[in-house]
């Protein structure tokens, strides 16, 4: 019996270069489609859904704007690299000074450019400033964080309500 040389596997078939286009009428809306992908979620919401570890009367009169800070901190136009020295500094101060509640004002951040070639966060400062405040050394000291009020900030500022 003579050997039989095994056939070869077909080609996969490359997807069609041209594929079929929407209808599209003059004078109607075309389909936006955006590029942008979210990297995390927003940094106000995940704030919003930890868990009070501070008295609920106080933690509502702060929420809703109540309450006055006793200092502020003001971020804008900071690096990342000269930003987290400067809050750990200052939180540090304010828990000496014997402060009970600060805001932190980081800014809502600028858009990134949609056709980048990597995506790019909006607002480096808004979501770094809170995982800093639970790293050490900040985290023994921080009781809880939640966004600002709109009349100190809004979402471009945290109250950080520190322990005694």
């Amino acid at each position: 019996m003579p050997l039989q040389e095994p056939k070869p596997a077909p080609a996969p078939r490359a997807p069609d270069p041209v594929a079929p286009l929407p209808d599209f009428r003059i004078g109607a809306k075309s389909l936006k489609t955006t590029s942008r992908i979210d990297l995390s979620p927003h940094p106000g919401q995940s704030l919003r859904d930890a868990p009070v570890r501070m008295d609920h009367k106080t933690h509502r009169r702060m929420s809703q704007g109540k309450l006055i800070p006793e200092a502020r901190l003001d971020l804008h136009g900071m690096t990342l690299n000269i930003a987290q020295p400067v809050l750990v500094r200052f939180v540090l101060n304010a828990q000496a000074q014997g402060f009970r509640l600060v805001l932190v004002i980081t800014g809502k951040g600028k858009a990134g450019d949609e056709f980048a070639p990597l995506p790019v966060r909006p607002g480096a400062l808004r979501h770094n400033v809170p995982h800093w405040l639970h790293m050490p050394p900040l985290d023994r000291l921080v009781l809880q964080v939640r966004p600002a009020h709109r009349r100190h900030g809004g979402e471009g500022a945290y109250y950080i309500y520190l322990r005694k």
